[in-house]
């Protein structure tokens, strides 16, 4: 009887799987408290396994948060960049921010803010590149509102970094099990951050009345 065969693992699905596991351990224990060794243990593979698909605990790193940058990418900003209406697409871009960083499984964007001045020298650059990116797309849509009557008269970049402000710290206090749900936490506080910005219409004029001769 010919035995059978066992599947072969997708290379990129066993990747996600070290660096989703890292990241979990990285959050867990902190980066110095982190071991190459917990790591490869976590994943079922021994030290020198592990080198197979790292060079180091700092390339690891690196891989971790282009990983979640190409999440939240993925998941944010290449899902609200279409939206012409520049106040929904900001409303839209925080929802979506709000649920991405409260999710308990995506802690390799946790670790982009978290580990952010962990890395150094061309990597550091490479992740603050494209965090950048980001900024400016924020910039340039609360220009785009402001310039079209949509919001109060703020400057784009102060508005910019007070909208990640308000986002990027929920990671810090924020618990999956707790008594907000991730949907009311990101509808509160894009309430609580457009609704004192954003320019109330202007109701159109009724009609004179005619006044009638008798």
């Amino acid at each position: 009887m010919t035995p059978k065969k066992t599947p072969e693992i997708d290379p990129r699905d066993r990747r996600r799987e070290i660096l989703e596991t890292a990241a979990r351990l990285i959050c867990a224990k902190g980066y110095n408290g982190t071991s190459l060794r917990d790591i490869a243990e976590a994943c079922g593979l021994t030290k020198a396994g592990l080198y197979h698909h790292c060079r180091s605990k700092e390339h690891l790193l690196i891989e971790i948060m282009s990983y979640g940058m190409d999440i939240f990418e993925e998941q944010v900003l290449y899902q609200v960049m279409p939206i012409e209406d520049p106040v929904e697409r900001l409303r839209a871009c925080m929802r979506k921010n709000v649920l991405l960083v409260t999710e308990d499984r995506t802690k390799e964007v946790t670790i982009i803010l978290h580990q952010h001045d962990t890395l150094t020298g061309e990597a550091r650059a490479q992740i603050n590149a494209r965090k950048k990116r980001y900024v400016r797309f924020l910039e340039t849509s609360f220009a785009e509102a402001v310039r079209d009557g949509r919001l109060r008269q703020i400057n784009p970049t102060v508005a910019a970094f007070s909208f990640l402000g308000q986002v990027l710290w929920i990671y810090k206090w924020f618990r999956p099990d707790g008594d907000i749900p991730a949907e009311d936490l990101a509808e509160e506080m894009e309430k609580l951050f457009f609704d004192g910005l954003e320019v109330p219409p202007v109701a159109p004029e009724a009609p004179a009345r005619e006044e009638r001769v008798n």
